[in-house]
């Protein structure tokens, strides 16, 4: 099932990692699943067919997403809901549907291959094409914040969220390269990154991968969307519910293991992430998986696009809800203290 491509949006994807995330949420009888990143939809069909009564609430900001999958709703016969909108209001949406509580959450956190292969949505240098990068179709392009943003900014968020270490000598070159003119495509601000930073000796990464990255994690506020998903998933979920996510980058993984730890109360005190935790207010989740579950060498050869995929999932426990985490949504944001600091 792992290796079948998927199709959504108009291009192939393969959902990674997909028989050890059915596995780790375990689905059964007439439970209520959501898949927060429906995408191409690898994660709702296996769902669906894990149980015949099981039913998915599948959520995608992207409307070509949602248009894509209108097929597979039909298919389901009512066993598929699909709507549009952020998972980090994936609880809120859940019980607008009318399934305030649910026994599994699955997130695929990251951009999708479809997004990455189609030129028209700006997130890939690899073909050019506006500067865009939202998952959506609402807010501020990659465009705009390239053009618009000060250059402090940028290398604030070129450093931290592309953790490129040249990221001052990047945002100064695009600071220069504005003043002569607008940047629109990808191949421009592919051309202007690799002016300044050099392809390490035996390495396929281009120059721009990092900032790239960076970039498009701001643009969609993907970090702060996980923070507030994983708290949602949390309020939304039954006790004995399990998450499953489904990462692709440190910064990602950091964040989910953070949570993780701090839930299950392996980190009630000395954690430097999550200095305030106490072990009375972090015991609602409870391990599944072992540390995080790595691709397997078929997979690795099948789908080279695996190759940093982290799959890691916790189930609920019946204790209340406790209050957000103050130290994780930190993490999602651009540090302070190096707004105005030394940058490489």
């Amino acid at each position: 099932m792992s290796g079948s491509p998927v199709r959504g949006a108009g291009a192939p994807h393969i959902p990674v990692l997909l028989d050890e995330v059915i596995e780790a949420l375990a689905p059964s009888g007439e439970a209520v699943v959501i898949d927060g990143t429906f995408g191409a939809g690898g994660y709702t069909r296996a769902l669906l067919a894990a149980g015949p009564d099981l039913r998915v609430l599948a959520i995608d900001r992207d409307p070509t997403a949602i248009a894509g999958g209108q097929g597979l709703v039909a298919e389901s016969v009512g066993r598929l809901t699909l709507v549009p909108g952020r998972f980090g209001d994936l609880d809120t949406l859940a019980e607008e549907a009318g399934a305030p509580q649910v026994q599994a959450v699955v997130l695929d956190i990251g951009v999708s291959s479809m997004q990455l292969d189609t030129p028209g949505r700006g997130f890939s240098f690899r073909h050019d094409g506006p500067l865009d990068m939202r998952m959506g179709d609402t807010g501020p392009s990659a465009a705009d914040l390239v053009n618009e943003a000060e250059e402090g900014e940028l290398a604030d968020i070129i450093y931290h969220y592309g953790e490129e270490r040249r990221s001052r000598a990047v945002a100064r070159a695009i600071h220069e390269a504005r003043r002569r003119g607008r940047i629109e495509t990808t191949a421009e601000l592919a051309e202007i990154v690799a002016s300044v930073v050099r392809a390490e000796p035996g390495s396929h990464i281009h120059p721009a991968t990092r900032t790239f990255q960076g970039l498009r994690i701001a643009v969609n506020d993907e970090l702060g969307e996980l923070v507030r998903a994983l708290h949602a998933a949390e309020r939304v979920l039954a006790p004995g519910g399990r998450l499953a996510v489904v990462t692709f980058h440190s910064l990602e993984d950091r964040i989910v293991k953070q949570f993780f730890a701090a839930r299950s109360g392996r980190a009630a005190q000395g954690s430097r992430h999550l200095p305030g935790a106490t072990t009375a207010e972090i015991r609602s989740l409870s391990p599944v998986t072992k540390g995080p579950v790595l691709p397997g060498e078929a997979e690795l050869a099948r789908n080279p696009r695996s190759r940093s995929a982290k799959l890691r999932a916790m189930a609920r426990t019946d204790s209340a809800v406790p209050p957000p985490l103050s130290a994780i949504e930190t993490l999602a944001s651009l540090p302070e203290a190096r707004r105005g600091g030394p940058r490489r």
